[in-house]
This record gives structure tokens, sequence and C-alpha cells, in this order.
């Protein structure tokens, strides 16, 4: 029982960072359009680090081989593209959209890559309290970075500061749903193998043909090394979690 109590405490703490948005709560607008860029470039960055440093390697670390692997990385592109085409013809087709799809992408590939938390943690605390706990740790260094990227383009894609918070906090409680899944079912580690690569196409393609192309409205020298900058950033903030802190 105590393991339960463990695994879901240390999943819930792990929901809630994602109100670390609330910091910006307070910002005027016009301040806050000034560093929207800078997150969506931010969350450019820690996307494309985690699908390449950290789910990736983790899927090819598995005994399942490597075309396996990306395979499903092709299919989480393609899911992603259906999933965006749908949206767009769904709320779109009529006019001008108020709310860009990639908000709704964004909230989707999150809250897999949530659930893939969650799982991990369980197993972890499965194993040892210890092991769960540094896991719980890393997982948390993990997501403040990407939490505040999430924001921004949940605010960038025309949601409301508050709307955006209680998204990204829905989102986020799909690590709870991870953690259960491990709990009641055993083959669990089997649907991982096929989860991970998965959720690794559907950042690469959020990142890659959503996030980036609306960096290339901004021209000016000044504010692309800026968007530049932001981007290496989150890229090289993921590298050191996932090589030095085991996120």
């Amino acid at each position: 029982m105590n393991e339960v109590v463990e695994i879901f405490a240390s999943v819930t703490a792990v929901s809630l960072i994602s109100f670390i948005g609330i910091i910006f709560i307070g910002l005027k607008e016009e301040l806050l359009k000034r560093i929207l860029m800078v997150l969506i470039g931010f969350s450019s960055g820690t996307l494309l680090g985690s699908a390449f440093l950290d789910l990736l390697p983790e899927a090819l670390a598995e005994e399942v081989d490597s075309a396996t692997v990306f395979l499903f990385v092709l299919f989480g592109i393609v899911v992603f593209f259906a999933i965006e085409k749908f949206l767009y013809w769904r709320h779109c087709h009529e006019g001008e959209c108020e709310v860009h799809m990639f908000v709704y992408l964004n909230l989707i590939g999150d809250g897999i890559h949530n659930f893939i938390d969650g799982m991990i943690i369980a197993a972890t605390f499965l194993i040892s309290s210890g092991l769960g706990f540094a896991t719980t740790l890393a997982v948390i260094f993990h997501e403040i970075p990407q939490e505040i990227g999430d924001f921004g383009v949940q605010i960038y894609g025309g949601i409301s500061k508050k709307r955006a918070l209680v998204y990204n906090f829905i989102s986020a409680l799909t690590a709870v749903a991870g953690a259960a899944v491990v709990l009641f079912i055993t083959y669990i580690q089997s649907a991982e193998i096929y989860i991970v690569p998965f959720a690794a196409g559907g950042f690469v393609y959020i990142a890659a043909t959503d996030l980036m192309p609306e960096l290339h409205k901004k021209t000016k020298a000044a504010a692309s090394l800026v968007q530049f900058t932001s981007i290496l950033f989150g890229m090289g903030l993921m590298a050191y979690l996932a090589l030095f802190m085991g996120a």
C-alpha cells in the first residue's frame, strides 16, 4: 500500500508542475508578447531534444529492432498530421481560426509524454522507493522547462492564460493514468515500446511543422538571433537532463 501512495503522490506532484505558467499571469499583454517568440523557440528546442535525446534512446534500448522503433516514429508523425487536418477541417473550414491547431496537437503530444512519465515513475517505485523518488526528481527537472514552453505555445495559439493553465494541468494528469496502467496491467512494458517512439514522432512533427515555422514570421536579425539561441538553449537543457540527470 505504501508503494501505491508513494507512486500517486509523486505523479500528482509532477502534474502540479503544469501550473508553473502562473508566474506569467500577472504580466502585461504587451510584455508577454515580447517573450512569446522566445518561449516558442524554447519549446521547439525542448520538444526536439526530448524526442532525440530522451524518448528515442529509451525506445532503442528496449529489446526491439530499430526498424520497428522508427516505423512508430513515422506512424506518430502521420497520425499527428491526420489529427491536425481533422481539427482544421472540423473547426476552421468556415473561416479563420481563433485558436491555432498546434495548441491541440501540443496538448495531445504532452499528454502522451506525461503518460509515459507516469509509467516510468510507477515502474521505478515498484523496484525501490529510493529509485522512484530519484526518478520523480529527474522528471520534475525535465518537466519545468517543457511546461514553461507549453504555456507559451498555448498563449501564442490564442488561448487565454487561465485556460492555458487548466488545459496544461488536464494534460499533465495523464501521468496519473500512466501510473495506474503500470500498477494494473502487468504487460505494460511491451506497450511502452510502441508508445515511446510514437510520442517522439509527435514531438518532432509539432516542433518542425507547427512551432518553428511560426518563428520565421519574425525576420529581424536581433529577433532571429534570440529565437535561435532559445532553440539551442532548449535543446541543450534537454541534453543535459538526458545525459547527466537521467531524465
